[in-house]
């Protein structure tokens, strides 16, 4: 239960330091239209603390640290949601300096949030397969 909340603290850090990275490096460059620096702050506090607080009153709640599938989840998600908000980092600072990365570049930074991306979704999926066979155990005691 700790693991979880340490892991939502963490991420609720990072989204703050970089809410204000973003809010101060568009500032210091005098960049008023839309980055992809903006979209790192929400990712990491919705995809980051919300789902550990949820993780930590489900597994509270259920036997879900039990299933195997959750076991693959925590190292996945971690992964697939520090890939995105690393990628949106890096995409988001180029837009800010226009920096006009070579095509190889443009598509690298692409293909590793789309890696990222999808690291994210299966970690989701395996947390719902978990939730459902946890909760189904629990039941199975209860009768």
């Amino acid at each position: 239960m700790k693991k979880y909340i340490n892991a939502a603290f963490a991420y609720a850090a990072a989204a703050m330091a970089g809410g204000v990275f973003y809010r101060e490096f568009t500032k210091g460059f005098h960049f008023t239209e839309t980055t992809a620096l903006g979209k790192v702050h929400t990712h990491l506090f919705l995809l980051g603390m919300v789902v550990f607080l949820l993780v930590a009153l489900f597994a509270r709640q259920f036997p879900l640290t039990e299933q195997r599938s959750f076991r693959v989840f925590w190292p996945l998600y971690h992964v697939g949601v520090s890939l995105t908000a690393v990628m949106l980092f890096v995409r988001g600072v180029v837009q800010v300096l226009e920096l006009s990365p070579a095509r190889g570049m443009d598509a690298a930074i692409s293909g590793m949030a789309g890696l990222g991306h999808i690291l994210t979704g299966a970690g989701i999926v395996l947390l719902f397969v978990a939730l459902r066979k946890a909760v189904t155990e629990e039941q199975k005691t209860v009768k």
